[in-house]
């Protein structure tokens, strides 16, 4: 039978549930268990797949092309598993589930209520993702903070099935923060306790708490939180900020969290393999010297905009032996002009993912700032197809090549949409997921993946336009990957000779990359930078 840990938070958000979550996955892993993670999100949103990314940061896939929140990013890079469409939850998709129940006449004329048939349905849900990963332990984290009217539906699904599984196969950790007053120099612990009375009046009792700080609480301050918050005292565990949220597994193993999980769970205790994560680890810390690339996009001010982008290229420094930086630069501030000023300082440059015409210009006078001057370029989904645009208007000649996305009157439109995809509604993107991809040899992409045949995630609606396909060819640019029946344009490059790197890809390669198994073309591309 799965065992069920939840974890909740509370005083403020962003205090890292999702890293606690995930790190403890981690060493449950190294422990030889199945993990599954999921997370609740109390937003009314179905995903957040038209959600803004200002607003809500990156929209992460899975295999299965379910849109997610980007905490599902943090369990797949720790606990090196592929999620599903069970994966996340949000109150949009539970409302939206139970009314086309009660529509389609499945509760039988019942007055449809929070309690029973929400939380009933929140409860499935949670069983079902158990069932279909056959986890023996699935981590369930419930979004938002204690004491939020909206988490409250989630809050009282898992009480109840608390009850149902039985305690013995269930676990609360709760996140709290424990703040440092400077002016006073001490540590404070009520944020924590008045955090676990909130937990506690919903009928949930936390067996491990969780101290969110930055650095290690004094110990008077763990008896008082285990005392009045009634945890044994080996059940209050730090989470300290560290240099890389890497360390965060090592850190609570340190604390025996692992051990204690095994212990209230009556897991066996089975001996602990660390050494793969603790070698990354030090090749972390390893790193000497940096190399700055530029990332050009529309939603810079926020980076968890990029959040999978920017975790990729950390995991290919981590081989490359050189520490990333990144150098945040709007799109719209980059014309042909601002360009040679903004990148004289970078070694590489990669754009992208993104929807919508505003910044595009910016793009193609950053793509066309690289391929002139030799200067390495990654181009993920978006940025392939400002790749294609921009070869198009300076190669070809074609100074009004466009995406129908852009300008749906273009005459040379070299990103389109398939036949396939015309009346496809916002939400309902045409291709979404896992996607097979068809290399072709003596291109960097076979150099980088060493495949015939690779499987890689999709987010997007346009496509490459085969109408140009010959005449691009044979201006120099390589069609390096496509669909297996060779209809759809997966990757363009140029030449080794024309410049070191300089890929584009129609696929999201972040989304695969993982700490100890790095995307290998973003380890491609870094090293190229470095060699730059």
């Amino acid at each position: 039978m799965t065992k069920f840990i939840f974890v909740t938070g509370g005083v403020v958000s962003g205090l890292g549930k999702g890293i606690t979550a995930a790190s403890l996955g981690r060493l449950l892993k190294c422990r030889g268990l199945k993990v599954a993670s999921q997370k609740l999100d109390p937003y009314m949103n179905v995903d957040p797949g038209t959600m803004s990314p200002f607003q809500h940061g990156e929209v992460f896939v899975t295999d299965d092309g379910a849109e997610t929140g980007l905490d599902l990013g943090h369990y797949e890079r720790f606990i090196d598993e592929n999620l599903n469409q069970y994966s996340n939850l949000t109150s949009g998709r539970v409302y939206w589930d139970v009314l086309n129940r009660e529509r389609r006449g499945e509760y039988l004329g019942q007055t449809v209520q929070i309690i029973p048939h929400v939380t009933n349905a929140i409860k499935d849900f949670i069983l079902k993702n158990a069932e279909v990963t056959g986890a023996d332990v699935s981590i369930v984290e419930i979004g938002g903070t204690i004491g939020d009217i909206e988490s409250q539906p989630f809050l009282e699904a898992i009480r109840q099935l608390m009850i149902e599984v039985g305690r013995r196969n269930c676990l609360s950790i709760h996140v709290c923060l424990v703040p440092y007053i400077s002016g006073s120099d001490e540590y404070k612990s009520k944020p924590t306790q008045h955090s676990v009375k909130e937990l506690m009046a919903v009928g949930i009792h936390p067996d491990i708490i969780v101290t969110r700080c930055d650095e290690p609480v004094p110990e008077d301050i763990r008896k008082k939180i285990s005392l009045f918050c009634n945890v044994g005292e080996d059940c209050v565990i730090d989470n300290e900020t560290l240099p890389s949220l890497y360390e965060v597994p090592l850190m609570l193993h340190r604390q025996h969290m692992d051990d204690v999980v095994c212990r209230e769970l009556g897991i066996e205790n089975k001996q602990i393999n660390l050494k793969e994560w603790e070698k990354m680890v030090d090749n972390i810390h390893a790193r000497q010297g940096e190399v700055q690339i530029a990332l050009v996009g529309k939603y810079v001010k926020l980076h968890d905009s990029y959040l999978s982008i920017i975790e990729a290229l950390n995991h290919a420094s981590f081989i490359a032996g050189k520490k990333v930086v990144i150098k945040w630069v709007d799109s719209d501030s980059v014309t042909e002009q601002t360009a040679p000023e903004i990148f004289g300082d970078c070694a590489g440059i990669i754009l992208p993912g993104g929807f919508g015409s505003r910044g595009i210009e910016g793009m193609i006078n950053s793509c066309k700032y690289a391929r002139t001057h030799k200067l390495p370029y990654f181009g993920i989904c978006l940025g392939m197809q400002i790749a294609v645009i921009e070869f198009a208007r300076n190669v070809l000649g074609y100074s009004d090549a466009n995406s129908r996305e852009f300008d749906e009157v273009c005459a040379h439109p070299v990103i389109d949409l398939m036949k396939d995809q015309e009346g496809v509604i916002m939400g309902g993107t045409m291709r979404l997921g896992k996607y097979p991809c068809q290399i072709k040899k003596g291109t960097l992409l076979e150099q980088a993946y060493n495949a015939n045949i690779i499987e890689e995630r999709h987010r997007h609606r346009y496509e490459f336009n085969n109408d140009f396909r010959a005449e691009m060819e044979s201006k120099g640019l390589v069609i390096s990957g496509t669909s297996p029946d060779g209809k759809l344009v997966e990757a363009v490059e140029l030449s080794a000779k024309e410049n070191p790197f300089y890929v584009g890809v129609q696929f999201h390669p972040e989304f695969k990359s993982r700490p100890n198994n790095a995307g290998k073309l973003f380890v491609q591309f870094v090293k190229a930078c470095i060699v730059k």
